[in-house]
């Protein structure tokens, strides 16, 4: 987990540390609809195995995640956004609602 004394002072620079990533975002995009295992992830996310596999576990240590694996044959790995995890969904929802924003604006104005 992130060492508290090592936290940037000001609290944006914190978010950023702990999700300041494309895949981080889009990651925790997709458990806010429920647990996914690692393969479903990697469809939606559009990355390699390495890269999500890094973005996984960093979450995971910062606690934003759980990772449960299942005790089976091939092995069943999932992840579910941790309590934690699910209190970013009204800054997600905030950052959805800005890029359609941004969207109309760039479709009126791409003619200029």
């Amino acid at each position: 987990m992130t060492d508290k004394n090592n936290l940037p002072a000001c609290p944006v620079a914190i978010l950023l540390k702990l999700i300041g990533n494309k895949w981080k975002i889009l990651i925790i995009r997709d458990l806010l609809s429920g647990t996914k295992r690692f393969g479903e992830l990697q469809r939606s996310v559009g990355c390699s195995q390495k890269v999500l596999t890094d973005n996984l576990r960093e979450l995971e240590s910062k606690k934003l995640l759980i990772r449960k694996i299942y005790p089976e044959v091939p092995p069943r790995v999932e992840y579910t956004l941790s309590e934690l995890g699910m209190t970013l969904n009204p800054v997600l929802q905030e950052m959805a609602k800005w890029g359609e924003k941004y969207r109309e604006f760039y479709n009126l104005n791409k003619s200029e």
